[in-house]
């Protein structure tokens, strides 16, 4: 059975929590950004090389 008080509208349970101020910039940092592109391109390439 579901609890209904934590689903009515306005409440505070409603809301997701908002980010950090630390969260948001590493979100729109455009360094950081492009690190974890280098990061992750790096590793899918490790898989394939493993997978031939």
């Amino acid at each position: 059975m579901t609890n209904i008080a934590n689903k009515e509208p306005y409440q505070q349970a409603y809301y997701p929590p908002a980010p950090t101020g630390f969260t948001r910039f590493m979100r729109t940092c455009v360094l950081w950004q492009l690190w974890r592109f280098i990061v992750i391109n790096v590793k899918m390439l490790k898989l394939m090389a493993k997978s031939h």
